[in-house]
């Protein structure tokens, strides 16, 4: 065959070369590092958490969970949950839709900015909503007049929590649908096919291990964030704290009990997350290897 090569194929596999040379115990060494960090700052800390939560027995560990106030701010946890993740699902569709499928000025600079989030302190976060909405912000005139309140309130915990949760889902679908392509999609239109069939018939399907990976992180940052919703909510009982904010008046006040009681609860919600994570993540992989391979070129 005419460019084909003149080598024997035993002779191209013939001794492969190792991906790596260093020796096994320096192998060894670098795992026994990972497992020892492992060790000492995520199983430790988890079984100090739950080992402090069930000290005093089991009656006391479920006695906090009787108090108004915690049950309040597990109820005010799952609100801003329930409200913050769809409203970064439908973000994240168009973004990584609009980012994928689209050629515009200005796409480096909106991945940009989607990202942001991810590089600026929470806290930050939640000064600039205080800013914008608080009562000496540059909305405060206009809510005060409507007797709209934002800032120690429940919406204020809301914002804050989308600000710091919108890249998760985004940016598990950019990299999943970027390397899918739009064959399949562009086949669909020649058929005749509208947006919304092509959409959840051909994209949903495709992209729905990578959309789950996205909301499963969103979710555990939105139950677990402390630092914007800390600036915003104003720390009132019963109204405004959430789970971690509970947490950390129960730790002051040194009912440690309790305090590592709702601490158990948010850590073991963070186990079940990181459990669907990686399950999630192993499946959005294998899609995107799929892709991978139906896009490379037949050989003949």
């Amino acid at each position: 065959m005419a460019g084909a090569t003149s080598f024997p194929l035993h002779s191209q596999r013939a001794n492969p070369r190792r991906a790596t040379g260093e020796a096994a115990c320096v192998r060894w060494i670098l795992t026994g590092i990972t497992l020892v960090f492992l060790a000492l700052f995520l199983l430790l800390p988890l079984f100090v958490v739950f080992q402090e939560a069930f000290a005093k027995g089991y009656q006391v560990f479920f006695r906090a969970f009787q108090d108004p106030y915690t049950l309040k701010s597990i109820q005010l946890t799952l609100l801003v949950a329930a409200i913050a993740v769809p409203l970064n699902t439908v973000f994240g569709l168009a973004a990584a839709w609009s980012l994928t499928r689209y050629r515009f000025p200005g796409r480096s600079f909106l991945i940009t900015l989607i990202d942001l989030p991810l590089w600026v302190s929470p806290v930050i976060g939640g000064l600039i909503y205080v800013l914008v909405f608080g009562s000496h912000g540059w909305c405060g005139p206009l809510l005060k007049e409507l007797d709209w309140r934002i800032i120690f309130a429940v919406p204020g915990i809301v914002l804050a929590t989308v600000f710091v949760t919108f890249p998760f889902v985004a940016r598990g679908l950019i990299p999943l649908m970027q390397a899918q392509g739009i064959k399949e999609e562009e086949a669909a239109l020649s058929l005749g096919a509208n947006g919304w069939q092509i959409f959840w018939r051909i994209t949903l399907p495709k992209i729905k291990w990578g959309l789950l990976y996205g909301i499963i992180l969103c979710n555990a940052r939105a139950m677990g964030e402390f630092g914007a919703v800390s600036v915003v909510s104003g720390h009132i009982r019963g109204k405004t704290n959430t789970m971690p904010l509970q947490i950390e008046i129960l730790y002051n006040e040194y009912q440690f009990a309790p305090a590592f009681a709702v601490a158990s609860l948010l850590s073991l919600l963070a186990l079940v997350t990181l459990a669907l994570k990686t399950y999630a993540e192993w499946r959005a992989e294998q899609q995107l290897a799929a892709a991978a391979r139906e896009s490379e070129p037949e050989t003949t």
